[in-house]
Parts: C-alpha cells; structure tokens; sequence
C-alpha cells in the first residue's frame, strides 16, 4: 500500500524541476505559434494589424524585409532599451527575449505563408479574418502568461519602464501600444504614402486581445497547474 502510495507521489508531485521548466517552454512555444498566425490572419484581413505588429507591417510594405525580419530587429531595439533603462538592475536572463523574438519572427512569416492561399473577398470576410486574428492573439498571450518564464520584448520593455517610473503596467502597456500605433502611422504617411497597416481592425485588436485573455487566463492557468506540477 505505501509502495503503491510512493509511485503515485512520484508520477503527480515530484518531477524534477527541469522537466517542468521544459514543459514551461513549450507551453511558450506553443503560444508563440498561436500568436504568430493571428498576426497573420490580421495581415491577411487587411483591417489593421495588432498595435505590437503594426510597424513591422509598414516597414515590411516600405523595404524587402518581411515582417517577421523586422519583428526581430524591433524587438532587439526592444531588449536594448530596456538594457539601457535598467542597467545593472537588468538580468541577463531575459537576453532570452532574443531566442523567443527570433522563434516568434520566423513563426509570423511561416503563418502569413501557410495561409496565403486562402481567399479573403469583401468587408465580412476581412472582418472574419480580422476576429479570428485577434482570438488567436490572445490565446498566445494567455499561453505565454500561464508559461511565465520570458516574455516577448515588448512587454519586457514595459515592465522596464515599470521598474523606474511610479506608472502601472496596464497604464504603461496601453501607453506604449499607443506610441506604437503613432509611429506606425508616421512611418505610413512617410513611406508609403497613406495609411497602412493601422484601421478599424487595430483598434478592434486593442480593445479585444486583453479582454478575451484575461477570460482565458483562469482556465490554461488550472489547466498550467496540472501540467507544470
């Protein structure tokens, strides 16, 4: 009976901590790819991209660069700044961000490559396009917050400022998605001539991508604890 008892202890309770610091990362992974082809939806729809993607996507309209190419680059610029701002607070740890910004760059060109094929005709279906982008966004954040070892840079960024300023995350992130939004449209008007890449759709993804994580947050987070424990 104890033996029995032991043998359960072991399977439910006690895994090694590396193992669950693997699953850990492929939960990340997971929501990573989750993400990566909501960005691609959302470009696919044409309604405007999420605020974070919105200047790789103009930037991939006005250069070779695809937007995962410039994904990456802009979160490097993001892993600086936040180096910059925290100096000897920063942790070397979250250099990570680099790999997960490189994986999440080459996912986004994968999805936009996967579903280029599919026909997306008439306001509707850019919309269709544009709300299956969105949900798929914000279960990769949840998945990435339920993973809880390193974030994507820009929010990384955002916790940066968070350390030295008396601002709240959510005040700051809203701050910073908006920063994003102006560049980008600064960016379209100087290269491209008009407004890209920033319509009713990014809007849409501002309000709607935190509002449909936070429902999901409870339920992966149980689902996190069975998992990772």
């Amino acid at each position: 009976m104890n033996r029995k008892k032991t043998n359960t202890e072991l399977k439910t309770g006690t895994e090694k901590p590396e193992v669950m610091q693997v699953k850990r990362y492929v939960f990340l992974v997971a929501g990573l790819f989750i993400m990566a082809f909501g960005v691609a939806f959302s470009i696919k729809g044409g309604l405007g991209t999420s605020p974070i993607s919105s200047v790789p996507y103009v930037l991939s309209e006005a250069t070779p660069l695809t937007v995962g190419n410039i994904t990456i680059l802009m979160h490097c610029v993001f892993v600086l700044l936040q180096i910059l701002i925290l100096r000897r607070r920063y942790q070397p740890i979250q250099l990570l961000q680099l790999v997960v910004a490189v994986v999440f760059g080459y996912m986004t060109d994968f999805g936009v490559w996967v579903i280029s094929p599919l026909e997306c005709n008439g306001y509707i279906m850019r919309w269709v396009f544009c709300l299956i982008g969105i949900v798929l966004v914000a279960v990769g954040v949840s998945f990435e917050v339920t993973a809880n070892v390193v974030t994507l840079a820009g929010e990384g960024l955002v916790l940066a400022i968070c350390q030295v300023t008396p601002v709240k995350f959510g005040t700051m992130k809203v701050a910073f998605d908006v920063t994003l939004v102006v560049i980008a449209c600064i960016l379209s008007f100087l290269f491209l001539r008009g407004l890209y890449g920033v319509r009713e759709g990014t809007v849409a993804a501002a309000i709607l991508v935190g509002t449909i994580s936070r429902q999901i947050n409870k339920p992966l987070g149980r689902l996190g604890e069975r998992i990772f424990t």
